[in-house]
C-alpha cells in the first residue's frame, strides 16, 4: 500500500506527515483591506467640490401692482444686458456711481430721501446690479425698488 493508515488520516486533516513543510490555508485580511477603503473614500469624499447646476432661464419678473397716486421723486437706474448702467438716461462709468448717485439725490432733494428704481435687463450680470445696490448704499439712499414688466391682458 502506498499510504499508511496514519499518515492518510493527517493528509486529510490537513498536517503533513513531512516535519519540514507547513501547509496553511490562504488567509486574506479583510480588516486591513476595508481600512484603506474608508480612507481612500473620505479622502474622495472631502476632496470633491460640489456644484451647482443652474439649468433655469430666468427673465424679469412680471407683477400686476396699483399705479402710486403721488410721484415722489426718484432716481432711475438702467442696466443693459451688458453691464451698462445709465442714471436718469445719462450714461455712468462703474466708477463714477456713487458719486453720480449722490449727485443726483442732491438734485432731488425730498423729506425722506429719493428712492432709487433699478430697471435691470433680464440677462444684466448679477454682478452689475449688485455694484448699483452698493453703490446707492455709500450714497446713502436705502430706499431701492426694482422695476418690473407689467402683464399685459
Amino acid at each position: 500500500m502506498l499510504f499508511r493508515q496514519n499518515h492518510r488520516s493527517l493528509f486529510f486533516l490537513g498536517k503533513s506527515s513531512a516535519p519540514n513543510s507547513q501547509q496553511q490555508a490562504p488567509e486574506i485580511n479583510l480588516i486591513a483591506f476595508i481600512d484603506v477603503l474608508l480612507v481612500i473614500l473620505i479622502f474622495l469624499m472631502i476632496s470633491t467640490t460640489f456644484t451647482r447646476y443652474q439649468e433655469l432661464s430666468i427673465t424679469l419678473p412680471a407683477a400686476e401692482g396699483a399705479a402710486s397716486k403721488s410721484k415722489p421723486k426718484d432716481i432711475s437706474v438702467a442696466i443693459s444686458s451688458d453691464g451698462r448702467v445709465a442714471i436718469d438716461g445719462k450714461r455712468v462709468a462703474m466708477e463714477q456711481l456713487t458719486q453720480s448717485l449722490s449727485q443726483s439725490a442732491k438734485n432731488t432733494g425730498g423729506d425722506n430721501g429719493p428712492m432709487v428704481i433699478i430697471a435691470a435687463d433680464g440677462k444684466a450680470p448679477h454682478q452689475a446690479v449688485m455694484q448699483v445696490m452698493e453703490a446707492a448704499r455709500n450714497a446713502n439712499l436705502p430706499n431701492i425698488v426694482f422695476a418690473t414688466q407689467s402683464k399685459s391682458k
